[in-house]
């Protein structure tokens, strides 16, 4: 078995790639999606730097508060 990882910034087509794998059958795990599932290491460590204001009613993290506040920040 193979295993290859996306990086690249925003915008790089790392998204678009993903679908692909996964159109094509390919097995996708996005660390970002599972680094921020409710009660993980991720999860604690974020919500201690940024406070519960970024959780969503769910516990979930609320991404679109949470990119507001990181990407507002030079």
């Amino acid at each position: 078995m193979r295993i290859a990882g996306l990086t690249g910034g925003i915008a790089s087509g790392k998204s678009a790639v993903s679908n692909l794998f996964k159109a094509h059958g390919i097995p996708v795990v996005d660390a970002d999606i599972n680094a921020l599932k409710k009660g993980t290491g991720g999860w604690k460590k974020v919500v201690a730097a940024f406070s519960e204001d970024i959780l969503l009613d769910n516990g979930e993290v609320d991404r679109a508060k949470l990119g507001q506040i990181v990407f507002a920040d030079p």
